[in-house]
């Protein structure tokens, strides 16, 4: 079984924040655990329930919203041992990793009870597609330009802290299969876009007219990733409501077509 089907044993409950007298596992985690507990969620439980953990009707794994637990130990024998006579079988992860997805899940939590604004999807929605001019560079369901990565199932893949900081901070955390490739011809002439296609002998990608471009690297000088991020930050062009508005529209966005 893939153990994303564990966590969906958690079920509606009342918010469990802190959860002091029992959670040794959070108190005593490292970074390093916490990154390995991502790995392991992004891997095993976010195909059902998403990247922020909420996308299972009445259960958010990233807001300790459970049915049973009550300590860190009872997330790690739910994960390890499952719930008889429910959806949640038993698992043979290791305590380490179980205890490392608690990790993670706390440190998820912590974040969203930081977080003061509330976004509206709709009011997004039209800055993305208004003010922000985001559809220059990205596409969502068909609507934009191809030069940045299609967003229209960035809600199934990032959670919304991460989308937050990409938009005010892109150079932070660039994901390799969205990094800006940069070619410069043996004349001089350099053409940045987004690479589609690299093999011993040839560069394929699109520049930023959205033409197609082929090179032989025999005829290059000079071809590469560029470090750093094309997107501009919005830190300073748009206020914290709207940016909170923008993300929960991205959030929305699992790859339906909205009619």
């Amino acid at each position: 079984m893939r153990v994303h089907k564990w966590l969906l044993a958690f079920g509606l409950g009342a918010m469990i924040a802190g959860l002091t007298g029992g959670s040794l596992v959070a108190q005593h985690s490292t970074a390093q655990d916490i990154e390995d507990g991502e790995r392991a969620f992004r891997n095993t439980c976010a195909n059902c329930h998403g990247p922020d953990g909420d996308q299972v009707a009445g259960i958010d794994l990233g807001r300790a919203v459970f049915r049973r637990a009550k300590t860190d130990q009872d997330l790690v024998q739910i994960i390890r041992n499952g719930v008889p006579g429910t959806g949640m079988p038993a698992s043979e992860m290791p305590i380490a990793q179980a205890e490392q997805i608690v990790s993670y899940l706390r440190s998820v939590a912590a974040t969203k009870r930081s977080t003061s604004a509330s976004g509206n999807a709709d009011h997004g929605k039209d800055i993305f597609h208004g003010k922000g001019a985001c559809t220059t560079c990205h596409r969502v369901n068909g609507d934009g330009a191809r030069l940045g990565p299609d967003l229209s199932d960035i809600g199934q893949l990032r959670r919304a802290a991460e989308l937050e900081t990409s938009i005010v901070d892109p150079g932070k955390e660039i994901l390799y299969t969205n990094r800006t490739y940069r070619v410069v011809t043996k004349t001089g002439t350099t053409v940045t876009g987004r690479l589609l296609n690299l093999d011993s002998f040839t560069v394929q990608m699109l520049d930023t007219k959205e033409q197609l471009r082929s090179f032989e690297k025999a005829n290059l000088r000079d071809y590469g990733f560029v470090d750093a991020s094309p997107m501009p930050s919005y830190k300073d062009k748009l206020n914290a409501q709207e940016i909170a508005d923008v993300v929960s529209y991205l959030v929305s966005l699992k790859g339906k077509v909205t009619p």
